[in-house]
């Protein structure tokens, strides 16, 4: 069958969350965090990396149709926090499809979730994703809004470069996202790949980690938002540099691979 349409704007039932500090860690182990960070990566007035907002307000996924799960990739994600995330906490999340866009192709499916304080009821985090199905377009949609992003024209205020580790998609998948595309060979073959791939959300946490050093002060209180688009894949192993444009409060950014490929685009960024 195909995409199913008549999901966009239906909210799904909510679904609560809870965290450990143990898995606030490993998440910041996970996206290459380590002994430098150690507010990050120990229990010692332990704080948590900002992009681990996407992780908390994630609920389980509503069915699209039948397609080859080989051909989803993350396209999009952005969230903004409404306050520091604790080492240990819980939310309610509730969220909905807000669009299946005909790429040609492929298909564009856009959702957004919020998600509340379980004992409080208040707002802690909205989020919002897209993925890109190949071989699901085609079928007369609406090709979806447009990006006004622009390269600022002039040299980059900071450039932060990582590198990653060739076992980093095995960490990180202990997160939470057991997608085969980051493990299996086989699996990463029949999607186009010679190898297994890092995790989209493992690039940006990376890059969320570049920022928050970069932009605001190691403080995890003054980042704010964060936003941007996958447009390459990486292989565990490959160095990313970020560079990134500040403007007041806002920052716009850009992560690439050392032979130039940018992985992730249209970046945004919002701190205090």
């Amino acid at each position: 069958m195909p995409l199913d349409h008549s999901i966009v704007g239906v909210e799904g039932p909510a679904h609560e969350r809870t965290w450990t500090s143990k898995d606030t860690m490993l998440y910041a182990l996970g996206v290459g965090a380590g002994t430098a960070e150690l507010e990050f990566t120990t229990e010692k007035d332990q704080r948590v990396l900002p992009t681990f907002a996407v992780l908390a307000a994630q609920a389980p996924g509503r069915r699209l149709g039948d397609f080859d799960r080989a051909m989803l990739v993350h396209a999009e994600q952005g969230f903004e926090l409404h306050r520091e995330l604790p080492a240990a906490g819980g939310v309610r999340t509730t969220s909905r499809v807000t669009g299946i866009y005909d790429k040609g192709s492929g298909a564009l499916v856009t959702s957004e979730s919020r998600a509340v304080d379980l004992a409080s009821g208040k707002l802690v985090i909205a989020s919002r994703s897209s993925v890109f199905i190949r071989g699901e377009g085609g079928f007369g949609g609406e090709r979806g809004p447009k990006d006004s992003w622009t390269l600022p024209d002039r040299a980059p205020d900071h450039k932060v470069t990582y590198s990653t580790y060739p076992e980093q998609a095995l960490i990180y998948r202990l997160s939470g996202d057991y997608n085969p595309l980051h493990s299996d060979p086989a699996f990463a073959a029949r999607a186009g790949f010679d190898r297994p791939i890092l995790h989209g959300l493992c690039t940006y946490g990376l890059t969320g980690r570049a920022l928050l050093h970069a932009v605001a002060g190691s403080d995890p209180a003054r980042f704010k938002a964060m936003s941007g688009r996958f447009s390459s894949p990486v292989l565990p192993g490959e160095s990313l540099t970020v560079s990134i444009w500040v403007d007041g409060t806002e920052v716009l950014f850009r992560t690439a691979k050392d032979d130039g490929t940018v992985v992730l685009d249209r970046g945004r960024a919002t701190v205090t």
